[in-house]
């Protein structure tokens, strides 16, 4: 009931406020999400059903414990969200559209009813995703499309555990869990930024203190080598990302800075090429504007948020707060205020290496 209300108020608001123009995503938006949670069905009685195959079971039983975990331990929001289990028959529940301009890596922003504007547009039909990826190409765009296993409705919904990522290894279905119900703590409008790599900072710390908890010597060490490579690879990326940002910002001509933007990213698949260390999905792909944007999206913060919580001494709850007050808090002045805590972590490391 409450599902289906929250979508009918949802479909009164495409109605009055979508417009001609948006109606069609808005309408498909209500269409996947609907279907989304048509399919869901109690986990408990997924695992009791004895058709149900048993590496299902298995790893729902541990999506229910990793939930637990995250209400107890995390201090994240104790509700019916991912109690119940969708099966989708298809690899992502939505594919994410990124794009900027040619000589730019600011991401494009588009702007929707109840969550502001985001730098992204998310399709639940994969055709639907290229379509639109294609027209933006059209226009001189740099496009990425990638898909993604779950999404937050941020507490609009009972988010159910998915097929799309229920079989996870278990750290990195930690990490999904965690990160999308950290989005149900603190959702600024407007700003993707603050908002993911506030998700990434508690799903980090969250990953930690279950494998602390539950997890062996070889979970661990495994764990921490992912984050290892993970860094590196992101690294790369911001790194080539700061360069073209340095060519795009200068006087050079149209066509010196298209040769120079091929030239840097050509260099970055090369050095990707050669390291073990990355993703080799990138390897594949025409790297460009968007896809280093996507990627900044989701990092560009995330020290800060660690910073802050080291300052709370790690207790969650005292963090959560923090970080709800900065919410309230222009966009500027939230940033400085993360980059204060950033600066004072690196001051405490000089005075007690």
């Amino acid at each position: 009931m409450k599902a289906a209300l929250h979508m009918l108020g949802l479909m009164g608001l495409v109605a009055l406020f979508g417009g001609c123009a948006n109606l069609g995503y808005y309408a498909q938006a209500v269409g996947g999400q609907m279907d989304l949670l048509n399919r869901a069905q109690p986990v408990r009685a997924v695992i009791e059903n004895p058709d149900a195959k048993q590496n299902l079971k298995q790893a729902l039983s541990k999506a229910l414990e990793l939930r637990a975990f995250a209400s107890r331990e995390l201090g994240l929001p104790d509700n019916r969200s991912y109690t119940r289990y969708a099966d989708l028959e298809r690899p992502y529940v939505l594919w994410n559209v990124f794009a900027t301009e040619e000589f730019s890596t600011t991401p494009k922003q588009w702007c929707f009813i109840g969550v502001g504007c985001v730098s992204y547009r998310g399709f639940f039909a994969q055709a639907e995703a290229e379509a639109f990826g294609a027209e933006l190409r059209q226009s001189g765009h740099d496009v990425y499309l990638g898909g993604v296993p779950a999404y937050s409705t941020l507490g609009w919904f009972d988010d159910p555990l998915l097929s799309t990522f229920i079989a996870y290894p278990e750290a990195e279905l930690a990490q999904l869990l965690f990160h999308e119900l950290a989005h149900q703590v603190v959702y600024v409008n407007d700003d993707t930024a603050f908002n993911e790599s506030f998700a990434t900072a508690v799903e980090l710390e969250g990953v930690s203190r279950w494998l602390d908890r539950h997890g062996d010597a070889t979970q661990r060490a495994a764990f921490g080598l992912t984050q290892q490579r993970k860094a590196a690879y992101i690294n790369s990326l911001l790194r080539a990302r700061k360069q073209l940002e340095t060519l795009y910002a200068s006087n050079a001509s149209t066509d010196v800075k298209r040769a120079a933007k091929a030239r840097i990213l050509e260099a970055l698949r090369a050095e990707l090429a050669q390291s073990s260390k990355h993703p080799e999905r990138w390897l594949t792909q025409q790297l460009n504007n968007a896809q280093l944007a996507s990627v900044a999206t989701y990092t560009q913060l995330v020290p800060e948020f660690r910073a802050l919580l080291a300052q709370q001494q790690g207790d969650m709850e005292k963090f959560y707060v923090v970080v709800k007050e900065m919410s309230a808090l222009p966009q500027r002045e939230r940033n400085a205020a993360l980059q204060a805590a950033l600066e004072d972590s690196r001051k405490k490391l000089v005075a007690h290496p």
